[in-house]
Parts: C-alpha cells; structure tokens; sequence
C-alpha cells in the first residue's frame, strides 16, 4: 500500500536501499517526518530514478521539500551532484542561498582517501581523478556546500562479513596479503546521518568507522568453519574445496613470527582513524567489535 508523503519532510532519502533498513525505524522513532524513494516505488516509497541528462523538472516536483536530502547512490563526475541539487531546487523554487535551502548529505566510500599514509582520517586528502570522488568534491564546494560521509565496510542486516572472507581471499597466499579490515554497522551509519541532519556541517567531508582496526587473519580465525560453509553455498563444493583458513592462518603465524592474534596495527598497513565525526558529535558507535556467537553473526555493544 503506498504511503502518501507529506509535502514538506525533515529528510528526504534518495535511494531506499539497505541504509533505510537501519535509517527509517530510527527516524520513526525520533518522530523525524522522512520521505523515501527508489526507482520502481516499491513498499510505499516514492518512484524516481536519477538521470544526470534530463531537464524536466516533474520528476523533482512530485518530491516533497525537505530540511535534509540524502543521496545514498554514487554520483559519477563534475556535474552530476549540482544537476541533481539544482533541478530539485529549481522545481521547489528554492533559491541556493535562500535559509530554506535543504542541506545534501552524499554517502561515499572510504576509498576516496588517496593518502599512501599508514594512518588515514577525515583531513587526508582524497583522490578527486576518481568520477566519485569528483562528484563528492562538487557537492562539498560552494555554492553547494553539501557534507559526505565516507563508510568503510557496511555490515548488518543482510550482510554477514563471513560471507566476504572468501570474496578476499581463496588461496594461503592471499590470506598472507590481507591486513586491516574497517566496518560500520547499519545502526551507527543511521546515527550518523541522523547527527549531521540535525547539526549540519555545510562543505566537510567525515571518514565514519566504528573505532576499531581488526586484524583479517584475526576475523578468518574466528570465522572459518562459518566463512568455509557460506563459500560453499555461493560457489558450489567443487569451487570452495581445499579452503581452509585456520591452517593457513596458523602456518602464517609460524612463518612470519606473529606471536598473537589480532597483530598490531604498525604491521596492518593502511589504518583508519574515524574518531574526528564522532568526537565532533558527541556520540560514539553503539556497535563495536565484530564476533561469532553460537553460530549467529552479531556485534558486541560497546561498553
């Protein structure tokens, strides 16, 4: 049944995707009006799909005004994120510079950081050549001056990070290669939009992560017989055969001299510090350290 959207809404979400699982219950429960799309309208959101080549204004029209819109797909390339701000303002009626401008929230990847640095944060440069980061760029600047959260690895819900292990690596030398892995879980990435909605940071860019660098070798110890289990209902038996990666692990402890698991960060390469956003917030994640229990993938509450 569709859900008639108000006219005017505090956020308005571009794209109703996998974000929305964990955004909407948390809108809902702080009373926050929201408005949400995607590009067949299913389960009563709102029909709209982007096209950076078309100037008709009806498709931006038939959206509600709001305080907040967030673009939860990648723009591709100078353009894209002023089309975008500028075709739903223009069929709003909405001056840029006028006090009833909406603020843009864009999503982006913590790979924009271009930095050969060991340790990477919000002020690490980002590599702009890139037609994502390009667009991000664009959004950031004036007279846009929209703000972009960078995600590490997006877990909960439908996606179990067992299920990545033998996505990396397949072979004892690709786990050799495997160091540092950063996630945020759905729950956080939803108070983080939340926090920048109600205390805008016009034109900066945040690296989001849930404060802790875990150790790949670390994770395949933990979740092995799990990680081999999946692999063989995604590839088939013949393809997962032969992994084994709590041998290979172990062996490469022995090899390489690793006493303990996780390793130290200086051994894990490029490492990422997020404590900028949540410091400037207040907050802190409310999901921390990804483990197995029973057989059930779940995070540990920070304390």
């Amino acid at each position: 049944m569709l859900r008639m959207a108000p006219s005017h809404v505090d956020i308005l979400i571009l794209g109703a995707g996998w974000t929305s699982d964990f955004l909407i219950p948390l809108v809902q429960d702080r009373g926050i009006i929201y408005a949400a799309t995607t590009t067949t309208g299913r389960d009563g959101t709102l029909l709209f799909r982007f096209d950076p080549d078309n100037e008709d204004v009806a498709p931006y029209a038939a959206l509600p005004r709001a305080r907040t819109v967030l673009v939860t797909f990648p723009l591709q390339g100078r353009g894209q994120a002023a089309h975008l701000v500028n075709m739903y303002q223009r069929a709003h009626s909405i001056d840029t510079n006028a006090s009833d401008a909406p603020n843009w929230i864009q999503l982006g990847s913590s790979g924009a950081f271009a930095s050969d640095a060991h340790w990477v944060d919000s002020s690490t440069p980002v590599n702009a050549s890139t037609p994502r980061v390009a667009a991000e760029e664009e959004l950031l600047a004036a007279p846009l001056n929209g703000c972009v959260l960078n995600l590490c690895g997006l877990y909960g819900g439908k996606r179990d990070p067992r299920g990545w292990v033998s996505r990396v690596a397949r072979s004892k030398e690709a786990v050799a290669a495997k160091k540092a892995l950063h996630v945020i879980h759905g729950e956080d990435v939803a108070r983080a939009i939340v926090a920048v909605h109600e205390a805008f940071t016009p034109g900066r860019r945040w690296l989001v992560t849930d404060l802790h660098v875990h150790d790949w070798w670390d994770l395949m110890m933990v979740w092995g017989p799990q990680a081999e289990r999946l692999a063989r209902e995604r590839l088939g038996a013949e393809e997962a055969q032969g992994l084994d990666y709590r041998r290979w692990v172990t062996e490469l402890m022995q090899e390489q001299g690793v006493r303990a698991l996780p390793r130290d960060t200086e051994s894990l390469g490029r490492v990422l510090d997020g404590r900028e956003f949540w410091q400037h917030f207040g907050l802190w994640p409310e999901r921390g350290r990804v483990f197995e229990d029973e057989g059930v993938l779940r995070a540990e509450r920070t304390k």
